[in-house]
């Protein structure tokens, strides 16, 4: 990699201005990593340099522009409205090449993350019985299946690798099971100690949610005791997970599993709406199934109408 490459990171952007602050503090401390390299930030929404900006910005001066998504769980944002602004910029910029990585995931270097917060909450609760320890894995929450079943798959995994007798997975918007159900759930099933892991990199308005959440099911079941994680995006192994993409995922001309592709941009008149950061809009706010994609994932669309996004 040169200085003619950009590295830009693509944020989701939060209504609270900490959680858009804490990606900014992060890109910092990885050009403090990587002195060398030339990395901006953008953000898909609420925020001031959103994906067409911050897509030019990346294109001034560079021959390449390596686009890595720094979302946890690939819905619309990922596989419909960044795809969408990565075939705007490659008109507007022709002698520049755009390649994109995947989104961050659910795989081995999250599982570890999420492993020591687990580790780090059954400590505070003085290591109980995991056979009485109840745990959740807090997600966002999407229209996308395939999103959703990222976050099954690391519950089941903390599942294997653990003696809990009940590893569960909650959302906070747009799906099911909600954090009050999984809790009332665990509680009749005998769990004294209930360990909750937000799937969260940085803070946000859903994070003082959930935080307020966990005090009233604390006042509703005084006999539990409730352990709470918090978001992780400082984490070593984040910033390990990025220097992998940058060296060794993203081939030249890379591509996300849905640029490019067929049926995201039959689905873009449906489902790619406007959120005020993006120049498509479609009238209406249908929740119609979008096509399956050729790799095995569903275009749904991760509808902000249903969602009060982060």
């Amino acid at each position: 990699m040169t200085n003619e490459t950009t590295f830009l990171l693509v944020g989701h952007g939060s209504r609270n201005r900490d959680g858009n602050k804490e990606t900014l503090h992060f890109a910092a401390q990885w050009r403090e990593r990587h002195p060398e390299w030339r990395i901006e930030v953008c953000f898909i929404e609420h925020a001031e340099v959103l994906l067409d900006e911050g897509l030019d910005r990346a294109a001034r001066g560079a021959r390449k522009v390596l686009v890595i998504p720094f979302i946890l769980n690939a819905a619309g944002h990922v596989k419909m409205e960044l795809p969408a602004a990565l075939k705007r910029a490659r008109e507007r910029h022709p002698q520049v090449e755009f390649a994109v990585t995947r989104h961050i995931g659910m795989g081995r270097e999250i599982f570890a993350v999420l492993q020591i917060q687990l580790d780090r909450l059954m400590k505070q609760l003085a290591v109980p019985d995991p056979m009485t320890t109840g745990v959740v894995l807090l997600g966002r929450g999407s229209s996308d299946i395939g999103a959703n079943g990222e976050l099954a798959r690391m519950a089941r995994w903390i599942f294997e690798a653990n003696e809990h007798e009940l590893v569960d997975l909650a959302f906070t918007g747009v799906t099911w099971p909600r954090l009050e159900t999984v809790v009332q759930r665990q509680v009749r099933l005998g769990m004294m100690q209930i360990c909750i892991i937000p799937v969260y990199l940085f803070t946000g308005v859903l994070i003082e949610r959930i935080k307020a959440q966990v005090e009233r099911l604390q006042r509703q079941y005084p006999q539990v005791a409730f352990g709470l994680g918090s978001h992780f995006g400082f984490d070593k192994g984040i910033f390990d997970l990025l220097d992998d993409k940058v060296c060794g995922e993203a081939p030249a001309g890379g591509m996300l599993e849905c640029d490019g592709c067929k049926y995201r941009e039959l689905a873009e008149a449906e489902h790619l709406h406007e959120h005020g950061h993006t120049a498509l809009a479609a009238p209406g706010c249908g929740h119609a199934q979008a096509p399956v994609h050729d790799h095995g994932h569903p275009h749904a669309h991760d509808h902000a109408c249903a969602h009060p996004h982060d």
